[in-house]
């Protein structure tokens, strides 16, 4: 098959809008946030399982490579169509078919941005924990393929501890549907071999995501250490060791803080050798001498300053700042790799 019939054959199944396949085009597409490059041959943006199971078919019939690809912010360069083919890109797939929240689980598309699931399920007084860094722009389905964490992942696991079942394109077009709406759903885990896959086994085109409650209460402290970073290492540990697992603890060197603080305004020291952000969530009454404890370990490991965030706008200007560590360092060394 040659590239004009691959594209007619394309646009029969997606229609003409669906299909890049102009130098310009593909560029835009040949990268993802990691180190390699490699254009695809086409690309496709299907807005349906349908479409993209016949994608599949057609994929398999000319034995043609197919990739897919969510936002393109992974940095293990999943995304990248190192042999040509059909790249899919599931960014039409911005669905968010229905949200339970008296069973606390919605259904989502494959292709709705990581952000716009947790402010859905704010709505109800519920959120999705997995947080990646990049989740105001990353989709659910990349989440899935590289089964993505975040800052609270310590307290409230990955994105397999929050899925209960997909739907999944298989590579010979086979449409499959894994878990259900239970957690302790009957048979074998196939949702969990599918999750962090990397796209290897099929293409989710769907997934049913648990939601949990919000935090009664929320704390946050940014610790800061002015002599040496392995002082924040040591208090990491040592507050594991006493039996603390906040919800979230992220250290940063000095020169992340700087780069952060030059590119956001987080409200970093610029003289840190090391800070760390925990957080601790739970009922108010008990929060305040689990507070008082980690800032007394901290101390202990040569602390020069344990400061809480007095407002929730404070608390969200701490961790854009965490968030935002890779594209600062970027703005320092374009060249930058993680």
């Amino acid at each position: 098959m040659n590239q004009q019939q691959l594209i007619t054959e394309l646009i029969h199944i997606v229609g003409d809008g669906g299909v890049l396949s102009k130098p310009e085009e593909i560029l835009v597409y040949e990268y993802d946030a990691s180190f390699g490059t490699h254009p695809p041959d086409v690309i496709v943006l299907p807005t349906t399982t349908e479409q993209v199971s016949r994608i599949a078919q057609l994929a398999a019939q000319y034995q043609l490579p197919l990739v897919v690809r969510g936002a393109g912010t992974g940095l293990s360069g999943g995304a990248i169509p190192l042999k040509g083919g059909i790249l899919v890109v599931l960014t039409r797939m911005t669905g968010i078919r229905s949200v339970d929240f008296r069973n606390r689980r919605a259904v989502v598309e494959a292709g709705v941005i990581n952000l716009h699931l947790v402010n859905k399920a704010a709505e109800g007084g519920y959120t999705y924990a997995p947080d990646p860094g990049s989740g105001r722009v990353s989709t659910i389905g990349g989440n899935i393929a590289s089964n993505a964490g975040g800052p609270h992942c310590l307290a409230y696991g990955v994105t397999a501890n929050h899925i209960l079942g997909l739907k999944v394109v298989m590579p010979d077009g086979e449409i499959i549907e894994t878990g259900g709406p239970l957690a302790d759903a009957l048979g074998y885990d196939v949702t969990g071999v599918m999750v962090g896959s990397e796209g290897t086994l099929g293409v989710v085109t769907e997934a049913t995501a648990q939601l949990m409650p919000q935090a009664e209460t929320v704390r946050t402290l940014m610790v800061v250490f002015k002599t040496n970073v392995e002082d924040a290492s040591a208090a990491v540990s040592d507050v594991i060791a006493h039996g603390i697992v906040p919800t979230a603890m992220e250290m940063m060197d000095g020169m992340v803080c700087r780069a952060v603080e030059e590119a956001v305004h987080a409200g970093y020291p610029d003289d840190a050798a090391g800070v760390l952000l925990i957080e601790v969530e739970g009922i108010a009454d008990g929060l305040d001498e689990t507070m008082k404890k980690i800032g007394e370990i901290c101390r202990e490991h040569n602390a020069s300053e344990v400061h809480q965030a007095a407002t929730a706008a404070e608390r969200a200007a701490l961790w854009t700042g965490r968030k935002s560590a890779l594209g600062a360092m970027g703005r320092l060394a374009p060249n930058y790799y993680l």
